[in-house]
């Protein structure tokens, strides 16, 4: 069960708390996750339902291509990474940071 429970984590990277999301958590109910590149609706789903116990009624996902970066003349490249939107029941809450 623990190596369960430690692969829905692998999939919810880290909350995003940014200005957007708050209000979008405000106005929709949807709570915006970084997730691993490579997971899928139905995954991110599941890791949101088991790990907060709560019942997920739709997820919408985004990818971001890393942009190109220059410092002191060498180009390089930030990473790419996928940001979900998970919207959770009526009524239902996940409290992502303490105060908030």
């Amino acid at each position: 069960m623990a190596d369960n429970k430690q692969s829905l984590s692998g999939i919810l990277r880290r909350p995003l708390i940014t200005e957007k999301s708050t209000v979008t958590r405000h106005l929709s109910g949807s709570i915006t996750f970084e997730v691993h590149p490579d997971a899928n609706k139905p995954q991110i789903r599941k890791a949101v339902e088991k790990l907060f116990d709560v019942k997920v009624v739709d997820v919408k996902t985004m990818n971001y291509i890393g942009k190109l970066k220059r410092v002191k003349g060498q180009a390089g490249t930030q990473k790419s990474w996928k940001k979900a939107l998970v919207k959770l029941a009526e009524g239902q809450t996940i409290e992502v940071v303490e105060g908030l």
